[in-house]
């Protein structure tokens, strides 16, 4: 046992001496021991030793096995290297060293970076207790460690005063449905421990659903955590989000547009879906009669989105399907700001499915086949919220069903 709360190890006797000349500390109560590599281990079963300070040995691939081992969360590791080496300091920061020095350093960096090695030390104390304390009184999921759904609403009220949340965005994270049967409550969450920043902060919910928020980041800062939780995960597991920014909103406010941007992203196959600007959902706005420039433009943006995530793939994916069942059939497909067109020739057929978008909360189907005066012309309307894959996918092969039959008879 030692009482010091400082120990150098190093085999090297002449950078000890060096060390403990140049590393003056300003409180009494600091004090440095020094021993060798074979006692370091059993020296830091103490409980008083807060800054481990390792000299890297001859072997540099030694220094870094010999730091696999001692790696705890009771104290901090500073490096101390005789040359600089990049790969070398990479690779101990990799294991979890805290910070580095050299041996020739001037006495004011060791200090510094020693007093800092400190000062973190005293924040994670600090962060372990409240974390016990929460842990204790249920605000916190023994299993994940995350906050409880049902004090995420107390949180982010109370955050949300912060202009460094108010600047952030909000996420809804869970698992594809395909997925669900690997469903694993550990894994998914150590990938998102391993993605996220310090201060961000989660809520694990019912149905395995996970809330993120970030404070201080934009849309591209919260797509890249969520596809750095996917990388984590692999391929077996394929995650989807909901993500929106949460500037003055209320906690309700910001769950259903979340909610909207992850069933968006579950449709679409997507791993992420950012919907901007939603001032209201679309059911709101249907029974809205206020048509004013602003709801135009948010509805607007929604219907771009539909048609580059909706509309465009599944025109696409069945222009190349039947492209191979049609026979002596021209299939042609096409988007622009004012129309999606899906065409069929034979002969002297055609049919066509045209989509328009007239400028308020409904998109319209215009389904001709040239040449024809019968049931099978008609219009569809659509509220926005319906257009998904599965039915857009239903009405165009319903349309090439009946332009089939039209071409046999």
């Amino acid at each position: 046992m030692i009482d010091d709360n400082i120990l150098l190890v190093t085999d090297d006797e002449d950078t000890a001496e060096a060390v403990l000349s140049r590393l003056v500390l300003l409180r009494e109560s600091d004090s440095i021991a020094v021993c060798d590599y074979k006692m370091a281990k059993k020296l830091l079963e103490t409980p008083t030793v807060s800054i481990v300070l390792v000299h890297e040995n001859g072997d540099k691939e030694k220094t870094l096995k010999f730091l696999s081992t001692i790696m705890s969360t009771e104290y901090e590791i500073i490096l101390l290297v005789d040359d600089y080496d990049q790969d070398f300091i990479l690779a101990a920061y990799d294991l979890g060293v805290s910070d580095y020095y050299s041996v020739k350093s001037e006495s004011y960096e060791m200090l510094i970076r020693t007093v800092n090695c400190f000062k973190s030390r005293s924040l994670k104390v600090r962060f372990a207790r409240n974390f016990a304390l929460l842990k204790q009184l249920g605000v916190v999921d023994d299993e994940t460690g995350f906050y409880k759904y049902k004090y995420s609403r107390e949180l982010l009220t109370e955050f949300i005063k912060d202009k460094r949340i108010q600047n952030g965005m909000f996420i809804v994270l869970i698992l594809d449905e395909s997925c669900k049967t690997r469903f694993s409550a550990d894994k998914l969450s150590m990938a998102i421990k391993k993605s996220v920043r310090c201060d961000d902060i989660v809520s694990v919910v019912r149905g395995g659903k996970f809330y993120i928020i970030l404070p201080n980041a934009d849309k591209l800062g919260a797509f890249a955590v969520v596809n750095k939780i996917q990388d984590i995960l692999g391929t077996k597991l394929i995650i989807r989000a909901g993500v929106c920014k949460i500037g003055n909103k209320t906690f309700d406010r910001l769950e259903k547009e979340a909610f909207a941007a992850l069933s968006e992203a579950c449709q679409t196959n997507e791993t992420s879906v950012f919907l901007e600007d939603y001032a209201k959902t679309l059911d709101e706005w249907l029974d809205d009669d206020e048509k004013d420039e602003k709801n135009f433009k948010l509805f607007q943006n929604a219907y771009n989105n539909k048609l580059e995530k909706v509309i465009a793939p599944v025109f696409f994916r069945l222009q190349k399907s039947y492209e191979e069942k049609l026979f002596h059939t021209k299939i042609d497909q096409y988007s622009d700001e004012l129309q999606s067109v899906f065409q069929l020739k034979h002969g002297d057929r055609e049919s066509r499915l045209k989509i328009t978008y007239p400028g308020f909360a409904k998109i319209m189907i215009y389904i001709t086949h040239e040449g024809l005066d019968t049931p099978e012309n008609k219009e569809i309307s659509l509220n926005l919220n319906e257009v998904t894959q599965k039915e857009l996918a239903k009405i165009v092969e319903d349309f090439i069903k009946e332009f089939k039959k039209s071409v046999k008879d």
